[in-house]
């Protein structure tokens, strides 16, 4: 007896390969949730008037009560770490807009020269 096997030309489940975030992203994340605590903090803003909660800004619950529920929102992912570098600006530009909206606080994402500034100045 002879068997024999058709090969199908469907590929499933192939999702294309998407470029995750950058180290650099990361850290210029973390920036910018420590630069956007402190300018919400120093323009009166504590989280009980933005949302409900009546402490300042800190780099942790920017992160924490900002980017991940509009991350885990707009992408269904729960670490910064599976985000795709074109994410990473997205969730920035939602944020930065409903957060200028409400407080008048708008923060630039930090830029790739900064960053290296910053990296300079540790050393």
């Amino acid at each position: 007896m002879k068997i024999t096997f058709q090969v199908s030309a469907q590929v499933m489940g192939v999702v294309p390969k998407v470029k995750i975030r950058t180290l650099p992203q990361n850290a210029a994340m973390h920036l910018w949730f420590t630069q956007l605590a402190e300018a919400l903090n120093a323009a009166g803003w504590d989280m009980k008037k933005v949302i409900r909660f009546d402490i300042l800004w800190t780099e942790f619950n920017v992160k924490e009560n900002l980017w991940r529920p509009v991350q885990e929102a707009e992408f269904g992912k729960r670490s910064t770490t599976e985000l795709a570098t074109d994410e990473v600006s997205k969730i920035y530009e939602i944020i930065n807009r409903e957060i200028g909206i409400r407080t008048g606080v708008s923060v630039p994402f930090p830029s790739e020269e900064e960053m290296l500034a910053r990296l300079d100045n540790q050393i």
